[in-house]
């Protein structure tokens, strides 16, 4: 035991939690944490500037790294500018821990100044959040915190400290020993279950994948492949599941959903046995859930078990670690699988990929021409993450994954402005490989200021804006459903964004041809500072594939 501030105390259970970096803002609420982490050489942080983009760095830093991202903020406004950060980060399974600063425990309650009820605000959208309400709180919280946020199915955890807490000193306690009573996650499958799903697969005629997020959260790519070769059952991705297959692997179909690839899209439905894996049946990936996989038996593996029949109910549902569960399968299946001929159907998948990637060669400045252009030039561990609407489904649909974790998108919220500080966090975490932000005029806009903390922080990333002028996935919309009537989607001719990364100290690129793209992605590589590549694209240009919203997936607008 020891006696220190809850201030140090905190600094010291981060330190015990190997935490390398924060991303955060100071404020007068936390000011006592921010005068302990000055005297810190352990810790890095990295001044945002704005709390939002705070916790999507801390997001992406996540989700790059598989580790636990850490964001901060003060009371008040400094707290609920997280907010959308933190609902992102639950959407999205990300293991992340905000701290914010509240008022000394005397005026919670009281409306003081720059007061927020922070925990009663994202109670909804955390896995759980605490208020520390004695300075030896602290130590156990922090180990708590960090334990709900990165087992079972990963998310945010928040911890709010009132300031006295932060100035008060007691005795501390620093154990490593977590227990939580009522929160045991599920990590083995029941082995009936496995047997069951088993004998299903392995009398499949037409077996399909569908890989969520969840592979990758469980680190079961390696296994995804090695069943998906056993049962030579093609696999379809959902957004967050991008690149837990290789895309130019024989087996992989690509995106399922909304904006599917033709080959996902057709093939799922076809599927007598679907094995879904980490993924939630989310209305974007099933289109109209009558409709979905009417005739297919239904495998759904997921380690959470409020997931197991929210949207479909399976016909066997694994409460598991999807690594574990995977690997459960085939050591069952490679007993009993009898090898059957698939060629009519694997030559009918490889016809259907072909559509897709003809979808893709069109000539100019064409978004998914300029997908295939940047593949060709970034090492296959770069990191992509994206913005929201447009550019992030041309990303998805035409710009490939060959790893886990070098995809980075927000799914479930659709949070316009996150790719640009999510590749923040992501460069810091790997900082040794290329970074990428592939955006839209709009989104990056919602959250450019942050090219400062960028400049700043010495943190060089690449943003590729797909320059159209327009909300582009509203202006769709609205062309598609609405007879043309853009209501409120004409952004204008302003800013120029050369001029704007120039202000900041970043660089900015304008090109007009594919050698120039080319050569401005190369260069903007070797540099030190982030680059900024302007690349003007037609406002008519829509994405597709597209299914209609309620219709079923196989009903797509293919342009």
């Amino acid at each position: 035991m020891a006696e220190m501030t809850g201030a140090k105390a905190l600094v010291e259970a981060l330190k015990r939690q190997k935490v390398e970096v924060i991303f955060g803002i100071p404020g007068g609420a936390i000011m006592p944490v921010y005068d302990v982490l000055y005297d810190t050489e352990e810790i890095r942080h990295v001044l945002m500037r704005h709390e939002q983009c705070a916790a999507h760095a801390a997001d992406g830093y996540a989700r790059a790294s598989g580790r636990v991202g850490v964001c901060m903020a003060t009371s008040g406004p400094g707290a609920t500018n997280l907010v959308t950060g933190i609902a992102n980060a639950y959407m999205d399974s990300s293991p992340v821990v905000a701290f914010t600063g509240q008022v000394p425990r005397a005026y919670i309650g009281k409306d003081a100044f720059q007061e927020t009820d922070i925990i009663g605000i994202t109670t909804p959208i955390t896995k759980y959040n605490f208020q520390a309400s004695r300075p030896s709180d602290i130590p156990w919280m922090v180990r708590a915190a960090f334990y709900i946020a990165s087992t079972g199915r990963p998310g945010p955890v928040l911890i709010d400290l009132p300031k006295d807490v932060q100035t008060g000193a007691e005795d501390m306690e620093f154990d490593d020993d977590v227990e939580i009573r009522g929160y045991k996650p599920n990590y083995e499958p029941h082995p009936l279950q496995i047997e069951r799903a088993a004998d299903l697969l392995a009398n499949a005629e037409k077996p399909v994948i569908i890989a969520g997020g969840g592979v990758i959260s469980a680190a079961a790519s390696r296994e995804l492949i090695m069943l998906a070769e056993l049962l030579q059952a093609p696999v379809a991705t959902t957004l967050m599941g991008k690149g837990c297959i290789p895309e130019d692997h024989p087996l992989s179909l690509g995106l399922l959903g909304m904006h599917g690839t033709v080959a996902s899209n057709l093939t799922v439905p076809e599927a007598d046995v679907l094995l879904a894996v980490g993924m939630r049946f989310s209305d974007r990936t099933t289109g109209n859930v009558e409709k979905f996989c009417p005739d297919a038996k239904i495998i759904h593996i997921d380690i959470d078990t409020a997931e197991i029949g929210k949207n479909i109910e399976p016909h066997i549902p694994i409460v598991a670690d999807a690594k574990r569960a995977l690997k459960s399968l085939y050591d069952r299946l490679i007993k009993k699988l009898k090898r059957r001929e698939r060629s009519k159907w694997m030559s009918r998948i490889a016809e259907l990929k072909k559509q897709h990637e003809e979808m893709s060669e069109k000539p100019g400045l064409s978004p998914p021409r300029l997908m295939k252009e940047l593949r060709k030039i970034l090492p296959t561990d770069a990191i992509i993450t994206t913005e929201v609407g447009q550019n992030q489904m041309w990303a998805a649909l035409y710009l490939k994954a060959y790893k886990p974790r070098t995809f980075i998108s927000s799914g479930g919220l659709g949070t316009m402005g996150f790719g640009f500080p999510a590749s923040l966090g992501a460069k810091v975490a790997c900082p040794d490989v290329p970074v990428v932000d592939i955006a839209g005029d709009g989104s990056f806009l919602m959250t450019e200021q942050d090219l400062a903390s960028s400049v700043k922080e010495k943190i060089p990333v690449i943003v590729i804006i797909l320059d159209n002028r327009y909300l582009g996935m509203v202006a769709q919309w609205q062309r598609l459903f609405y007879d043309r009537r853009y209501s409120a989607t004409h952004l204008g001719e302003t800013p120029d964004f050369i001029k704007l990364a120039e202000a900041f100290g970043a660089q900015g690129t304008y090109v007009g041809s594919i050698s120039e793209f080319r050569r401005a992605v190369k260069e903007a590589m070797r540099s030190d500072v982030t680059t900024v590549i302007d690349v003007p694209i037609h406002p008519e240009e829509n994405v597709f594939p597209m299914v209609p919203p309620g219709e079923e997936i196989t009903k797509m607008i293919k342009g």
